[in-house]
């Protein structure tokens, strides 16, 4: 449903006594299988918006929004916020919180799985991911929803720092893997900061960090491109220690074949996809691809889902 309750008011956020109050209302308990902790810090929450960029243009896609506390934060300058929640209690709870603490701020929410949820689901298109994202699923949650939500110009989500760390890694570094390529693939995406863990309840045991994505689409938005992209992305790193002839031997049926094509996307066979830029996997996958039309190659560019492999 919908909250727009007459002309917009200051917004109130919640401590850690109204945080504690609602948990205790809802008979909630937070746990670990949904990657619950909440966040009772206003100056945190608010923090998060002002790195986000959304403004009174954005219609700001918020994942697991909890009890409310970042919703309400992104309320105070966002145009709109459209928050996906996977727990009914919650998700049911949501809109009379914003009536309290948020009045006359446009506001739905939508009871749903973030993993698969679609543009067909939500009642606005938006702008902008802002989200405290479940730390067991949050690349996954994120490459589908850059994948599948176009209009999604900027992201920032807050994950486990060594999550932020490998998204925001550079070809070469040691955190540098599938994640890091993937998110790539829809624009610059760097480390946007720190959270300590004494903003939540109940405190995490693993540090915190924002990662932001701007998006630029440098390679498109076609979805059988993107899904052959990440097809090789997945069969470099999925035996990382081998050079790329040797990790790509399976994907292109073939050490020989698997050489034919790194040499015509101009990569040097003898290299280890950790060294390898997202462009230079969109080459090798376009080289496959012209290969298998061309009738000279039969490499599986097949799609895969778009969650990491290790």
């Amino acid at each position: 449903m919908s909250e727009t309750t007459g002309p917009a008011q200051a917004v109130r956020l919640l401590g850690p006594a109204e945080i504690r109050g609602l948990a205790a209302e809802l008979g909630v308990r937070p746990t670990k299988q949904l990657g619950q902790n909440f966040v009772h810090d206003a100056n945190t929450v608010r923090r998060i918006v002002a790195t986000s960029g959304v403004g009174p243009d954005d219609v700001v896609l918020e994942v697991g929004p909890g009890l409310g506390s970042l919703t309400l934060a992104l309320l105070e300058v966002a145009g709109a916020v459209v928050a996906v929640e996977i727990d009914p209690v919650l998700a049911g709870r949501l809109p009379q919180t914003v009536a309290e603490f948020a009045p006359g701020r446009s506001f739905d929410v939508v009871t749903a799985d973030a993993m698969t949820v679609l543009p067909d689901d939500l009642p606005a298109a938006p702008t902008a991911l802002v989200a405290n994202l479940p730390y067991n699923v949050a690349v996954p949650v994120l490459l589908h929803l850059m994948a599948h939500f176009p209009t999604l110009r900027t992201a920032l989500v807050m994950v486990q720092a060594e999550v932020a760390d490998r998204l925001a890694a550079g070809p070469g570094s040691r955190t540098y893997g599938v994640p890091s390529v993937k998110a790539r693939y829809f624009g610059a995406v760097k480390r946007a900061g720190a959270i300590g863990r004494n903003v939540f309840w109940p405190e995490p045991k693993i540090e915190s960090g924002l990662v932001r994505i701007d998006r630029t689409d440098p390679y498109g938005t076609d979805a059988d491109h993107r899904a052959a992209v990440f097809a090789a992305i997945d069969a470099a790193f999925s035996q990382r220690r081998k050079t790329m002839r040797s990790a790509l031997a399976s994907w292109a049926g073939s050490a020989p074949k698997a050489e034919e094509l790194l040499r015509a996307a101009e990569i040097d066979p003898r290299v280890r996809g950790e060294r390898l830029d997202v462009d230079a996997y969109v080459r090798l996958a376009e080289a496959a691809q012209s290969a298998r039309a061309a009738g000279s190659g039969d490499a599986d560019t097949a799609p895969t889902d778009d969650g990491p492999r290790r």
